[in-house]
């Protein structure tokens, strides 16, 4: 089984518009509401690949329940802890290939609320702690869990940025920042030197149209999809995530060319999905047949940093 800690739960709304025109009215061609936040989306995609997934999180309030009924509805395996804060809502609007979020902080976390999430996290094949961080949980505290999940041979991969991501790294079994978070985390563009200075094992790089980048203690290594693709941008770091977890629990020694070229694959499938957490089928095996036998890796992929 697959586990996915999301600290900060969401009922995220995406609109679909023609066109976005800012100061105006929008009209909205179709509107979806549903369980989100980034952990979620991850236990989404590998719920389709056909993954046995266990959500945890935080819920609070009506948008809470909300959350818990859309969960239940959707099939997928959850175990909230009760929160007295209200959990948060997402709107993202899609427009012409693009899309803008609008993210609320999340409800503030009693100290007792994130020790008995913690104590809800079972023995899994590979753990997920992904998105941001609601007020009153700081980094310590997702580098203490990393650190103890860890400790029991579970390989963790987090995917969150600043503190949370510098703390949780030198613990966890991959970390997967985009470029942005990266280098706001780093202080430096060079998004090779910036994974280095994490510490981590391994650390994924979500670089955009440009496919992924990977620095591992076997090297650097780079993927991207066979062509470019435009759509919905918002779950496709959250789908590298997925293959990233699928690829971990199924035990064994990871090859990262490969592991890395899957990931880029059901990345560029999830942009064509109008929902984060969903992904194009149809493409995603086109992509993977499409790759290449040998994607860039090694001291090649480094000078090309």
């Amino acid at each position: 089984m697959i586990v996915t800690i999301t600290p900060n739960l969401a009922l995220d709304v995406t609109y679909a518009v023609t066109e976005l025109r800012p100061g105006e009215t929008n009209r909205v061609d179709s509107v979806h509401a549903r369980a989100g936040g980034k952990g979620v989306n991850v236990a989404r995609v590998l719920r389709s690949l056909g993954h046995d997934v266990l959500v945890l999180g935080l819920a609070g309030g009506p948008t809470g329940e909300a959350v818990r009924a859309e969960l239940e509805a959707s099939g997928l395996a959850h175990d909230l802890v009760p929160a007295a804060g209200e959990t948060r809502r997402t709107v993202t609007v899609v427009a012409e290939g693009e899309a803008t979020m609008l993210g609320e902080p999340g409800p503030a976390v009693a100290p007792q609320e994130w020790a008995a999430l913690e104590a809800r996290v079972p023995d899994a094949d590979a753990l997920v702690i992904s998105g941001s961080l609601p007020p009153g949980v700081d980094g310590e505290a997702v580098a203490h869990l990393t650190a103890r999940l860890s400790a029991r041979g579970v390989p963790v991969i987090v995917d969150t940025s600043g503190e949370a991501l510098l703390r949780a790294a030198p613990h966890a079994w991959a970390v997967k920042p985009n470029a942005e978070e990266l280098a706001g985390t780093t202080g430096t563009d060079d998004p090779v030197a910036g994974a280095r200075m994490l510490g981590a094992s391994a650390v994924v790089v979500s670089l955009g149209a440009d496919g992924l980048l990977a620095v591992t203690a076997g090297g650097v290594h780079r993927a991207a999809p066979p062509r470019r693709v435009s759509g919905n941008p918002t779950g496709a770091g959250d789908a590298v995530v997925a293959a990233l977890a699928a690829g971990v629990a199924a035990g064994g020694a990871v090859s990262w060319p490969g592991l890395l070229a899957d990931a880029a694959a059901l990345s560029a499938a999830a942009v064509l999905a109008p929902l984060a957490g969903s992904f194009d089928r149809s493409a995603y095996e086109e992509f993977r047949a499409r790759r290449p036998s040998s994607p860039q890796s090694g001291r090649d992929a480094e000078s090309a940093g």
